[in-house]
């Protein structure tokens, strides 16, 4: 649409300012109030007859004051060239018109006061100093004013000409727009569509000036996107119509259709969206004030017309922001996230509609192909916004679309998404062609940033999408093995994407089929070369800014071939152990269990092949490249067979009890271990391993058809596949006793448990128990097969009664320990008294054990006893004792700090009994025992000074004595062990302290500062940290008569002594005593309000 043009003569230009016009304005507002406040209160007739008022006010000024005589001249040049009728009956279109010609003449001096301004040359001596403002600026108050004046044109110009259902009615805003709306007269002339095309078009000649521009489509851009809409594209009558009866011309109602979408492309994008889609319509609206008016639908047409003005938006360059920001904005949020920003993002709601908008093709486009070519590059755009509030929406929304786009059209969005976003690990796979000019040494095939933001985005897609959909699952499985190289390596240092990398993963394994998931693990292992992975000349390497890139390998020399094997070997190795950190987060879903069966099923398939390894030909009948390959597939075969030793020697070690998680894995498990003791015995090959993994798995079955479990009818349905197992082995073994267990298992198989034999309790019973001879075993040998049985044992509790203690675990190859002592769990859920005279007497039996485990352990349970106050335990005091203080001179770490935690709890029940003995061997053990021993003892004092707590008062006197005189003994480890007891004693003695407090304090002098032992000096000073920091507060109290002294021994420390330690200890104490005497000196103030009760 043309705009309105004027031109003026200079001479009117030149003497007529902003500041008359805006007078004029305010004029028209409120000539006897306060703005338009006063006028919203009003009713009809009396706005009515303000506005003549206004009008007749106006106008004297103009006859009347001299000062208005240049503005009058403008208005009346202006509306002389004004193209629309001015004169009306109808007041209110009479205050619009003079309102119009005013922002036309406000318009115009504006440009002409720009146009005129010349800056002039900025001091170079003040280049602090404000640039000068153009004359043409508003202030703010006159900007209020301006938007006062464009409210009523709006009003009272636009609003009231509306069809119904176009735009929000004026009943629906305010109380003043439902009173504007009734005293606007329709019926008189100009009609009502010529007013309406007049307000939209002065007001968009007015916004031809970039600040009063602002001012307008800020507030009122929907009401004049509404008008055009009306004016351009509402359908006409169908009876054409006289050039007299016509209101607008068609002439005109192009320029109205080109005018709209004029301001379509130059208003900000998401402020268009969200008023056409207020245009489009929505759900009934109440207005406001009680009122139950409901608002009308939006015409047919106008619904159209709004929709296919969104499409465009839409396909515009950056038209999915646009859209995005203007519903999210709409609902709440600012352009910057905004206050209610946390509210949108939570918003599920939202995220869904703007979905199903961008997934829905429209019409405009030639195909959907087209339409996802053209926007899925914008979707992935809004996973990188670097503005926290922001990206948190835009990253939801598109996490929304993305899987909404998969659901509905999963070929495209895999080509157009999914492609995109995986693209840098397609590049690394080693089923990827890379081009021969990428594959000199040193060349970045992947960036850090482009790395980083593709495990960002699939991090966002998968995982906190969370829709396993089959195009999402299928397009992200060739690039695990990548996935899985990247966390490899990831693990070696720290990185920002180790914990996605290992998201990823997870949520793969967890939403992969099982038997995918296994295929995946065995890739990952090096088990399945067919498994995509990480491309031979590939490797990854640390950037310079803290990710990781992909680049091509260094050519490898004849002299490096040695480290590069050695490198290939260290790698894999590191990649099972990582493999096995995966599987322990999989083991609730199960994935773990099934990994491992299968682990021990190909261990049985080593086992077969071991016993019958490939022939060789003779050479003579080989030609050499048959020779060659047969030794390659030799070598092969033994990799496969290592790394199947490694993986399940890593998963026995990192993986815990739990890993099974229903009896059909359990069921696996043995049926796995049959298998291999049946191929040994096939193979001849048979050991004591396997002798003792069959009596093993034959204990695990009678356990649970026992009753370990309770066992239904599908339990006996899985167990039926050990039917042929079992008689494989009732057929071959040797052994008759295992023959007749074989059978009695098939027969309580068989018979889902209703006829049980002898045989199988006994051998449940055994398996529970039974304490074997000791076995010659390798260590890693030893702990497969106990992490094996205590995995099983885990799923087959409880079946022993009261009588039969349980055991979590079977160990068949321990040394002799009795249950009670073997696993923690035996006495733990026990109720006092519940141990037997047999019992205590195989645990005193086993402390003398020379096995250290089975003695340790046997330590450890009889201290339990103690400290659960088992009475039968109790009554043997002095022969327990005894036993420990034994066992304290054993040079293994486990056994002595075992016995030093039974004598520590056996002197907190009898201290009075046990604690001198103590002191007495404490004092005297460099006459009779080692060092070591003296060393024991001092650990033993001081937990039981700790265990005592306030009670270590009553043995005050025997205590310092002892720590006392040792602390001169000529033993310097002796010395520094008797100052750390008396640091531990003298800060739990508080006021007790009384007067041997000078004794330590000459003591802590003299030490500090005369002997020759770096050990004892340290000792010595750390005793008064420990002192000051456990009297705190009451420190000013008790050490009061030496204070003074322990901080001249502290001032010298920290001055003359040569060790760092030591100045350390001394610092830290100053410290201590420096928040004393602040806390002392300066006590906080507390507010309270003491209220006394007179009587």
């Amino acid at each position: 649409m043309a705009a309105l043009q004027q031109t003026a003569g200079s001479g009117v230009l030149e003497t007529c300012g902003l500041e008359r016009i805006l007078e004029a304005l305010k004029l028209l507002l409120s000539p006897g109030g306060s703005g338009s406040n006063s006028l919203q209160i009003t009713k009809h007739d009396v706005l009515l007859a303000t506005l003549k008022s206004n009008l007749s006010a106006l106008e004297h000024k103009f006859l009347q004051d001299p000062h208005w005589k240049k503005l009058k001249l403008l208005r009346d040049e202006i509306t002389n060239e004004a193209e629309w009728p001015q004169d009306s009956v109808d007041v209110t279109w009479r205050f619009t018109s003079q309102t119009l010609l005013l922002l036309l003449c406000l318009k115009d001096t504006m440009v002409r006061l720009a146009a005129d301004f010349n800056p002039g040359t900025p001091n170079p001596r003040t280049p602090e100093a404000a640039p000068a403002l153009s004359p043409d600026t508003l202030s703010i108050s006159q900007q209020k004013t301006v938007q006062s004046v464009l409210q009523f044109v709006v009003t009272l110009g636009v609003c009231p000409y509306l069809m119904p259902g176009v735009g929000v009615p004026l009943r629906c805003r305010t109380e003043f727009g439902a009173v504007a709306q009734d005293v606007v007269c329709l019926g008189a002339a100009p009609s009502a569509p010529r007013r309406l095309y007049t307000s939209c078009r002065v007001l968009l000649s007015v916004a031809q000036h970039a600040s009063l521009a602002s001012l307008i489509f800020c507030r009122h851009f929907g009401d004049i996107a509404a008008g055009l809409c009306q004016l351009g594209f509402c359908p006409t009558k169908r009876k054409p119509l006289s050039p007299e009866e016509e209101v607008l011309t068609e002439e005109e109602r192009a320029l109205s259709r080109d005018a709209l979408r004029d301001i379509l492309d130059q208003v900000y994008q998401p402020l268009v969206v969200r008023e056409l889609l207020i245009l489009q319509g929505g759900p009934p609206q109440s207005c406001t004030g009680g009122k139950t008016q409901v608002r009308c639908r939006a015409p047919a047409w106008l619904r159209r017309l709004c929709g296919q003005l969104l499409s465009e938006r839409l396909m515009r360059p950056s038209g999915v922001q646009a859209v995005v920001r203007g519903i999210l904005e709409g609902a709440g949020a600012g352009a910057a996230g905004g206050s209610a920003a946390e509210a949108t993002a939570a918003d599920w709601k939202k995220c869904d509609l703007i979905a199903k908008i961008l997934a829905s093709c429209p019409q405009q486009s030639l195909s959907p192909e087209d339409y996802y070519r053209d926007i899925c590059p914008q979707i992935l755009d809004l996973f990188h916004f670097q503005d926290k509030l922001t990206a948190r929406q835009f990253q939801r929304v598109a996490t929304t679309t993305f899987i909404t786009m998969s659901r509905e059209q999963p070929q495209l969005a895999a080509k157009y998404l999914l492609q995109p976003v995986l693209a840098p690990l397609h590049r690394c796979l080693n089923t990827a062609e890379i081009p021969e000019s990428d594959t000199v040494p040193g060349t970045i095939l992947v960036t850090e940033e482009e790395l980083s933001r593709c495990i960002e985005d699939v991090y966002k897609v998968y995982v906190v999408g969370n829709e396993p959909s089959t195009v999402l699952v299928d397009s992200l499985l060739p690039v695990l093995g990548v996935l899985f190289s990247l966390y490899c390596f990831t693990k070696q240092s720290v990185s920002h994407i180790r914990s996605l990398c290992q998201e990823i993963l997870l949520w793969m394994l967890g939403k992969l089929e099982r038997k995918k998931a296994i295929a995946s693990l065995k890739g990952f292992a090096g088990l399945d070369k067919s498994v995509p992975s990480l491309h031979s000349l590939c490797h990854f390497r640390a950037a310079t800014r803290g990710g990781i890139m992909v680049t091509i390998k260094e050519a490898i020399c004849d002299e490096d071939e040695d480290e590069a094997l050695y490198q290939k070997v260290s790698s894999e190795q590191c990649q099972v152990e990582h493999l096995g950190d995966l599987l322990s987060h999989c083991q609730e879903c199960g994935l773990a269990g099934d990994f491992f069966i299968f682990c021990l099923k190909e261990l049985t398939h080593v086992a077969v092949e071991n016993g019958a390894e490939l022939k060789t030909k003779p050479f003579s009948s080989q030609s050499l490249l048959e020779l060659e390959q047969h030794q390659t597939l030799l070598v092969e075969g033994q990799e496969q067979k290592l790394r199947v030793l490694q993986l399940m020697a890593v998963l026995c070690e990192r993986t815990s009890e739990q890993i099974f998680t229903n009896i059909t894995q359990v069921v696996d498990f043995v049926a796995a271990t049959l298998q291999r003791a049946c191929a040994s015995l096939a193979h001849q090959a048979e050991s004591t391993v396997e002798s003792q993994t069959l009596s093993m798995s034959m204990g695990l079955v009678a356990v649970m058809l026992g009753g370990a479990v309770q066992l239904k009818s599908s339990d006996f349905a899985v167990l039926k596949q050990l039917l042929p197992l079992l008689e494989k082995v009732s057929n071959t073994y040797p052994d008759p006793v295992i023959q007749e267990l074989a059978v009695d298992l098939r027969i309580t198989i068989s018979t889902h448990g209703a006829f049980s034999t002898e045989t199988v309790s006994v051998a449940a019973q055994s398996t529970l128990n039974k304490k074997e001879p000791e076995g010659k075993r390798e260590e890693q040998q030893q702990t497969s097969h106990e992490r094996c049985s205590d995995v099983s044992r885990s799923h087959l509790e409880p079946l022993q009664s009261q009588d039969t203690p349980t055991q979590t675990g079977v160990k068949p190859h321990a040394p002799l320990v009795p249950q009670k002592v073997q696993g923690p769990s035996t006495t733990t859920n026990q109720k006092s008294g519940s141990i037997t005279a047999e019992q205590l007497q195989e645990a005193l039996l086993s402390a003398y054990d020379p096995q250290i485990p089975a003695r340790a352990a046997a330590l450890r349970t009889l201290s339990r006893w103690i400290e659960q106050r088992e009475p039968k335990a109790l009554e043997m005091q002095e022969k327990l004792l005894k036993i420990f203080l034994e066992n304290l001179e054993h040079e293994d770490s486990f056994v002595y700090l075992s016995a030093i935690q039974g004598v520590a709890l056996l002197s907190d029940v009898y201290p009075e009994k046990i604690l001198p003995g103590l002191l007495a061997q404490y004092d005297g053990s460099k006459d009779k025992h080692t060092p070591e021993t003296s060393m024991k003892v001092g650990e033993i004092l001081m937990r039981v000074v700790r265990a005592l707590g306030d009670m270590v008062s009553k043995y005050r006197e025997p205590l310092i004595h002892t720590f006392l005189r040792g602390a001169r003994d000529p033993d310097s480890a002796h010395r520094a062990s008797s100052l750390s007891n008396l640091g531990e004693l003298c800060q739990r003695l508080d006021f007790m302290l009384g007067s041997v407090v000078h004794e330590v304090t000459a003591c802590l002098i003299a030490v500090a500062k005369t002997d020759h032992e770096v050990q004892v000096r340290r000792a010595a000073v750390h005793v008064v940290v420990l002192l000051l920091r456990g009297l705190s507060q009451k420190a000013t109290a008790v050490l009061r008569d030496v204070l003074k002294d322990l901080y001249h021994l502290l001032k010298h420390v920290v001055r003359l002594e040569p060790d760092d330690v030591a100045k350390l200890h001394a610092q830290l104490a100053l410290e201590e005593l420096d928040a004393i005497m602040r806390n002392f000196l300066f006590p906080p103030q507390k507010l309270e309000k003491k209220i006394t009760v007179l009587p």
